[in-house]
């Protein structure tokens, strides 16, 4: 099988466990915005969540994935399954302890953590506190979540992605019922959203076990630190938490200023994040998975000329993707809002501030979705500068254009710097990676990507044009929403497709033949 199929392959099966693991997701979402709504107790909530799941996405999915994957990959391909569990032990053991000691750390130093990072909180009587309390409860995910990512890098390097995927699904499912099921238990109810968090990562992690044993990598302790393939690792992860992570600190960034804007602006800027990420998620995070592996191994043989074709590809799927989503999003943000959370505490006036963060982060899509391609391909080729450089720079940005447009557009203007910036990070990525490796392609990217967007503009016009046929400011009529945007929806879709093969696209192509394989199977 050619890697492109690999990489086509991997992304389906990733995609199709992440888009049932977003759909809980947002029936999660619903539910705690009906029962909590949009203010106090949802911004202490959702900010103290940001706090872990920023480690999360720096250190396990982000830097520990990049800096593993291409080294566990060389050593399983070069010197063979037993030094590849050895060094799987030793990471294990060295992240066990670490991520005890960050965890320990992490709940008695929150209310110094909680006070640097959302000071605007405050000036509220009570927020700061109870921001502290559900920060403390929930920190030690990141343990739980970190051990999973090592789990992830090493069955996606044996072409296993199902599991990683999907266990997501029982994060969701644990907030859920712990909303539903104990909210009653506690004298600040969305307290049990936070039990709810910790008994979610645990459960994730257990899943992994049965299926590493089962591939032959069962863990063990191993203090073997001296081990070069761990300081290797060690060495790239201390730059790519950065160089990957860069996005979700730009996230962070607009949450802390969120923090000194009216209330409830970090839950709108949460709410419409779950949103922007739902195509993320299913979509940019699976290309970006499924690629890296093959990138990885292709690099580690001396196969530049299948990396160049892997990435290209990679970036051609991640476009062909990502531009019809951006084009649904914009045109249909105010009525996602309206049919998925408004009702209870969530009133019009949350769904359409919401709404405007969702439309500016949505002109962002492809860009972030380009970069998460691009930052992985430096870290196949052992390089760690350069995204350390571009991110730091794409920061630096972010920060500048935020509070330029924080006055002007609040919790929108946020968004807008977090898109403005993530373009500028793509931009240095893709100029300075033709100069380390040579072309790899760019008129083939260029060409699918402008293919998507001509199909995508009558699209996105279909889908506003049959949104416009519901009342979005009513509260209920849920039949008729869902009647109206699932309309939209498949209409974009099928018109979408329609475009695409009348374009010739050569990734509606490839994806029409992998589906076509899998029904005469």
């Amino acid at each position: 099988m050619s890697e492109k199929r690999n990489i086509a392959r991997a992304a389906g099966i990733l995609g199709s466990a992440t888009m049932l693991s977003r759909i809980m997701g947002m029936l999660r979402d619903m539910i705690v915005s009906r029962l909590f709504g949009a203010g106090l107790a949802t911004d202490a909530f959702f900010a103290a969540f940001q706090i872990p799941n920023m480690l999360r996405r720096f250190f396990a999915e982000g830097a520990l994935t990049s800096a593993f994957v291409p080294t566990f990959s060389a050593t399983l391909n070069q010197r063979g399954e037993e030094d590849a569990r050895e060094l799987v032990n030793v990471c294990f053991t060295l992240l066990t302890v670490v991520m005890a000691a960050v965890t320990l750390a992490g709940i008695i130093f929150s209310p110094w953590i909680v006070g640097v990072m959302f000071p605007g909180f405050k000036a509220v009587p009570g927020k700061f506190e109870l921001t502290v309390l559900l920060n403390r409860i929930m920190f030690p995910y990141i343990f739980f979540i970190s051990l999973v990512a090592l789990c992830m890098g090493i069955l996606n390097t044996l072409r296993h992605f199902f599991t990683p995927a999907i266990s997501t699904v029982f994060l969701n499912i644990s907030m859920i019922l712990g909303a539903l099921l104990l909210r009653g238990f506690f004298d600040v109810p969305i307290t049990a959203l936070a039990i709810g968090v910790l008994i979610g990562g645990c459960v994730q992690l257990v899943l992994q076990l049965p299926v590493l044993w089962r591939k032959g990598f069962p863990f063990s302790l191993n203090f073997n630190f001296n081990n070069p393939e761990v300081r290797r690792i060690a060495l790239l992860m201390l730059p790519a938490t950065f160089g990957v992570g860069v996005y979700y600190l730009n996230i962070t960034v607009s949450a802390i200023l969120a923090s000194l804007l009216p209330q409830g602006s970090v839950s709108y800027l949460y709410y419409a994040q779950r949103l922007f990420e739902f195509p993320q998620g299913i979509f940019t995070v699976s290309v970006a998975q499924a690629v890296l592996p093959s990138m990885s191994k292709q690099a580690a043989e001396g196969d530049m000329a299948g990396m160049k074709e892997s990435l290209a590809f990679g970036l051609r799927l991640t476009l062909f993707i990502t531009i019809p989503a951006m084009a649904g999003l914009l045109a249909c943000s105010t009525p996602i809002f309206s049919l998925i959370f408004m009702g209870g505490a969530f009133d019009y006036a949350k769904a359409v501030n919401s709404a405007q963060a969702l439309f500016y982060y949505s002109l962002g899509l492809s860009f972030v979705a380009m970069t998460r391609v691009l930052a992985p391909a430096f870290y196949a080729l052992k390089d760690t500068r350069t995204p350390v450089w571009t991110a730091l720079i794409a920061f630096i940005l972010n920060v500048v254009f935020s509070l330029i447009l924080m006055k002007p557009l609040l919790h929108g203007g946020l968004a807008l710097a977090t898109t403005l910036s993530a373009l500028a990070n793509m931009l240095l990525l893709l100029w300075l990676l033709r100069r380390k490796i040579g072309p790899f392609g760019g008129r083939g990217i260029t060409r699918s990507g402008t293919k998507a967007l001509i199909a995508s503009l009558p699209m996105g016009a279909a889908v506003y044009y049959i949104c416009q046929w519901a009342d979005w400011s009513l509260s209920g009529h849920k039949a008729t929403k869902m009647f109206v945007l699932g309309g939209a929806v498949a209409a974009g879709i099928m018109v979408y497709a329609a475009l695409s093969r009348l374009l010739r696209s050569e990734e509606a192509l490839e994806m029409s033949s992998i589906i076509r394989r899998k029904l005469g199977r």
